[in-house]
């Protein structure tokens, strides 16, 4: 076995990462200052490098565009004194974590300030365990739509000085227009100003690029509130009719049974419900929506972005062909086409070994896909019958829906593609 040239092992820590607040060098402790003197190359944005301006002594190198050659900088000078400036807390939301994936933790040492969400917290008296701390810094405004509940209160760090107004016109559109919308700008500095108003009436045409919004959440009756279970409304969705209805997609949900940063493939979109629904479930959770028309994959898109996960990928194409090259899912949900040519076969052998397919079936085309693939592979086979109540004459009975058959299956760790 070789042993590794120790010259290329750094014998201590020699990056140092400093949380800045707006107050500069006056909120920092003297051995981030220490580190910040006796550094080589400090790096960070302009703002960062002018609030720390009389304790650098070393070389300045601002962020480089795109931010992944302002890695590469800080990497080729691992093993000498090197600082990175960032904002507040640099765990939180900040460089330490995009760091931290190439550093490893013990050449580095780091000193957190306050994070914007922490100080928002102590200004609004909010306890900061019970509020929900969102970035939208850089990142769809959309996001904060699976949080918008009557009572919540959520800490949104914006982009820019056009962040807040743009966030109380989602509030007002959305139905939530009574909401509070404070916004706290330039936290921890001389600039710090802080304004209260009602999101349908928000008025703030000179906001600090720097701000953070505090949202008293507040419902109207025509609120578009998405509810934390499974099986939400159909009204809630824009489709053409080609939608897993609510029971059978709280179904389809849970024999899916998402598990953290997994991804799924949703085989024949249509509304894209059932890919939108597993990403509500967890922030960490991707999916990816197989559609063959184009308007209806237009839908999925702005269905995604009404439902706050325009993370939602949208493949427009015809399985099996449209598979190939996408990512290995953990699992698959195939709503529509399953019954073609290849789909199926495509669709298993994709699948992560371990990872779960749920077909649903309401043609007997698919309906005989799916017991011959029960025959030969097992897993489990239900029948899902539904009845809605409607009026007969002036009297109320009984409407069945399309049954629906389900075939739910794990893949088996080992090969079996014999078994096919």
């Amino acid at each position: 076995m070789s042993t590794p040239d120790r010259s290329l092992v750094p014998a201590a820590p020699w990056l140092s990462i400093v949380g800045i607040g707006e107050d500069g060098l006056a909120g920092l402790g003297e051995e981030a200052k220490a580190a910040i003197s006796r550094a080589d190359i400090v790096f960070g944005g302009a703002r960062h490098l002018e609030l720390a301006d009389t304790a650098i002594r070393g070389e300045r190198c601002g962020w480089l565009s795109p931010f992944e050659r302002s890695v590469e900088a800080v990497l080729a000078v691992r093993g000498r004194p090197a600082v990175v400036l960032a904002s507040g807390d640099p765990f939180f939301y900040g460089v330490g974590v995009t760091l931290s994936r190439r550093i490893p933790r013990a050449e580095m040492r780091v000193f957190p300030a306050p994070s914007a969400f922490s100080l928002a917290a102590s200004r609004m008296g909010w306890a900061l365990q019970d509020a929900v701390c969102l970035s939208l810094h850089g990142r769809p405004i959309d996001l904060i739509r699976p949080h918008l509940h009557p009572g919540s209160r959520i800490l949104a760090l914006t982009s820019d000085s056009d962040g807040p107004a743009a966030l109380a016109a989602l509030l007002a559109e959305s139905g939530f227009g009574r909401s509070t919308l404070t916004v706290l700008e330039a936290l921890g500095g001389a600039r710090e100003r802080t304004s209260s108003q009602q999101a349908k009436t928000f008025a703030l045409a000179d906001a600090d690029m720097l701000n953070v919004c505090a949202v008293e959440v507040s419902a109207d009756e025509t609120a578009r509130i998405l509810a934390y279970t499974p099986g939400l409304d159909d009204a809630l969705f824009e489709h053409d009719g080609q939608i897993t209805k609510r029971e059978v997609r709280a179904l389809s949900l849970s024999a899916l049974a998402p598990k953290r940063g997994e991804l799924l493939w949703d085989v024949g979109g249509g509304s894209g419900s059932i890919g939108i629904e597993w990403m509500l479930a967890d922030p960490s959770l991707r999916a990816i929506a197989i559609e063959g028309h184009s308007d209806r994959a237009a839908r999925i898109r702005r269905n995604a972005q009404n439902f706050g996960v325009p993370g939602l990928v949208v493949v427009e194409g015809t399985a099996p062909a449209a598979l190939e090259g996408l990512a290995a899912p953990d699992a698959i949900f195939i709503g529509g086409g399953g019954s073609e040519a290849g789909v199926m076969a495509a669709a298993l052998a994709g699948l992560k070994p371990g990872g779960r397919l749920v077909a649903n079936a309401v043609t007997t085309e698919m309906e005989a896909v799916l017991l011959s693939r029960h025959a030969r592979l097992g897993g489990s086979l239900i029948r899902i019958d539904i009845a809605r109540a409607s009026p007969v004459g002036q009297m109320t009975g009984w409407r069945p829906a399309m049954p629906v058959t389900q075939w739910s299956w794990v893949k088996p760790a080992k090969q079996f593609e014999d078994q096919q």
